[in-house]
């Protein structure tokens, strides 16, 4: 990706000014009259997100203002997210910001604004780019390359992002940061004892076989953690085919493991004082001869019979898989993210991603950090009587709920809590997707829960 947060200027910066609104008159006043009219005449009053590019007397651009609010209003970290898109190509630095404002996460901001998946276009556009004076640039470097690289997995058309390409990318990650990979393909997994992984992704052609990805990474004695993500790199529903609509955006289907392998480039490069285990089903929920069907009862890795209701809620199933491996490694805590239900949007919409947990108190690690660094997120419980709507007369447990539970969203957490580790626990029903793009929040990938998960982590182990 281009770089766009610089440790020192290579050149001339244009300075940003940072203004809640009762700053903006003094701001103002020792500047040349034609400014004041300029900003006048923009009908600029420095409220949340606004900015005013002032030319200088030659005409090019003299500095940048950026409205920032009211000044008693909470001051949204990401709020400079929407400043990077609206900003020509050129280096700028922060020149003025009222106390309180968190240089770092500012950087951050702008870097997550600044991205584009120009992949396809025949000529990607220069970018606005920032010196990110008095903070961790490295830091911020590393979080919005993970960022940026889950989002372009999100993006990149299925055609060009399958399982093999899945696990090209893990593999590139777990040699940058010395870690171990291990992944077990095709047949293989039932020799391996990943049956349900195996039945969702075995009627993919050859060249995208369903597989299961394991990275081992950090020192003997660190605690552990299992990070679980879904890898469903297309799904058309199976033999309960989706309509079309629902079919268009499938491709990001694999968000949940794009974001887990994008937490964990940021823990390891880090270099937190943790271990991790990062555990990545990747299938294809294609349909052939062989593709599971509906009535079927398939069996788990964890000895625990499913039967399948709708071959459309196969996301539940491999990571099934997944956590009871996680269960196996007895980690000190377990982190699943799944782009599973349609119900969670229904629920919540696109921008506010629930999660799931039984334990108070990572909850409310999990809801500090996600506050602290404007990744916003929504705890949802885990409701007991609805798991009921879970009994299959046939088998242990059915993958589709009956349907006087109605809580979607719900119903597959307390499925996915069945083969869950003990201990602390947590999932993640999120989107990975704008429906509708804004400055500094294009239509298209999104990472949700990632930053905060990573705050919560350090916070809680460093």
């Amino acid at each position: 990706m281009t770089e766009v947060i610089l440790s020192a200027a290579a050149g001339p910066t244009v300075p940003v000014h940072l203004l809640h609104e009762t700053e903006l008159g003094a701001h103002f006043d020792s500047a040349p009259p034609f400014v004041r009219a300029f900003a006048e005449t923009s009908e600029f009053k420095a409220k949340q997100g606004q900015a005013l590019l002032v030319p200088g007397e030659d005409g090019k651009l003299h500095h940048v203002v950026f409205g920032l609010g009211a000044k008693n209003g909470a001051l949204d970290p990401m709020a400079l997210r929407s400043l990077a898109a609206k900003l020509p190509a050129g280096e700028y630095r922060i020149a003025q910001a009222p106390e309180g404002v968190d240089r770092e996460q500012a950087a951050l901001a702008f870097a997550l604004g600044s991205y584009r998946f120009d992949r396809y276009k025949k000529k990607p556009g220069e970018r606005a780019r920032l010196v990110a004076e008095g903070c961790d640039a490295e830091e911020v470097r590393h979080v919005a390359h993970a960022c940026a690289l889950a989002r372009d997995m999100i993006n990149t058309p299925a055609n060009d992002l399958g399982p093999l390409q899945i696990e090209t990318i893990a593999r590139e990650i777990a040699e940058q940061h010395g870690a171990q990979i291990t992944v077990i393909v095709g047949d293989g997994l039932l020799e391996a004892n990943y049956p349900a992984v195996h039945a969702v992704g075995r009627a993919a052609v050859p060249e995208r076989a369903p597989r299961m990805i394991e990275i081992a990474w950090g020192e003997a004695g660190a605690p552990l953690i299992a990070l679980v993500g879904k890898g469903v790199v297309f799904d058309t529903g199976g033999l309960d085919i989706k309509p079309s609509a629902g079919m268009r955006l499938m491709k990001k289907d694999m968000g949940g493991a794009a974001h887990v392998l994008a937490l964990a480039r940021m823990i390891m490069a880090a270099k937190l004082p943790v271990r991790l285990a990062v555990l990545v089903p990747v299938v294809e929920n294609a349909i052939a001869g062989d593709a599971m069907r509906p009535g079927d009862v398939l069996a788990s890795r964890k000895g625990l019979s499913i039967e399948v209701g709708n071959t459309d809620a196969e996301g539940r199933l491999i990571l099934a898989d997944a956590l009871t491996r996680a269960a196996e490694l007895e980690p000190a805590l377990t982190i699943d993210m799944a782009t599973l239900t349609g119900a969670a949007r229904a629920a919540l919409g696109p921008q506010l991603p629930p999660y799931y947990t039984d334990d108070e108190e990572l909850a409310g690690q999990i809801e500090a950090a996600a506050k602290a660094v404007g990744d916003p997120l929504w705890r949802m419980p885990l409701w007991k009587p609805y798991g009921e709507a879970l009994d299959s007369d046939i088998a242990d447990l059915k993958n589709d709920p009956d349907g006087w539970a109605q809580a979607g969203s719900v119903t597959a957490a307390l499925f996915l809590q069945r083969f869950a580790p003990r201990g602390p626990w947590v999932h993640f029903d999120i989107m990975a997707w704008n429906p509708r793009g804004r400055p500094g929040w294009p239509s298209g990938g999104e990472v949700q829960g990632a930053r905060a998960l990573y705050r919560t982590i350090k916070e809680r182990f460093a």
